[in-house]
């Protein structure tokens, strides 16, 4: 299968503002660093989907602004796709499928932020438009705590949909690429 590395949502957005940080965040971007080089290491391309707000100036995903820019820890390349998006799905009114199209991509490789949203929505439109053997990278997503629920139970509640669903949950050791 020809494979592509998808990272989701990591902007400075969730490291900077304390009432948006991401559950473990620092793990977060060490564990889908770790991916992204073993995803290198086997010529995979690396595509990083930019969440964008172009009419609200006071959004912290508003295009252009500090909080907007990928996560500067992360391992982002020039050879590397960049897509922006507008809602919580990837694909809607982005390149996304094109760019996986024209390189023959046929499995993707998840991680990002948040769980159950963009995360969750992605995974759900790839799978809709026939990427049937997607892998979610284990412990390589979060998200934040909401009124109901605490972030690690968004996580195991959405992995326990998805797995053997909408994905297969798979450690890095396990030779993915």
């Amino acid at each position: 299968m020809k494979q592509a590395l998808i990272i989701i949502d990591v902007q400075e957005a969730f490291f900077n503002l304390p009432e948006n940080y991401l559950y473990q965040k620092e793990d977060l971007v060490l564990r889908i660093n770790q991916w992204i080089a073993a995803a290198r290491s086997a010529e995979v391309p690396v595509i990083f989907i930019q969440h964008t707000d172009y009419d609200n100036i006071n959004d912290e995903f508003y295009v252009d602004s500090p909080d907007w820019q990928l996560y500067h820890g992360l391992d982002i390349r020039a050879e590397d796709v960049v897509s922006r998006k507008t809602t919580w799905d990837s694909f809607h009114e982005t390149e996304l499928a094109v760019v996986l199209e024209g390189k023959s991509i046929d499995q993707l490789i998840f991680a990002g932020a948040q769980t159950e949203f963009c995360l969750d929505t992605t995974i759900r439109a790839a799978y809709s438009r026939g990427y049937k053997s997607n892998i979610l990278a284990k412990n390589s997503h979060s998200t934040l705590a909401n009124a109901v629920l605490t972030a690690p139970q968004i996580i195991e509640h959405h992995e326990h949909i998805w797995n053997g669903r909408f994905v297969t949950i798979r450690e890095l050791d396990e030779h993915i690429f």
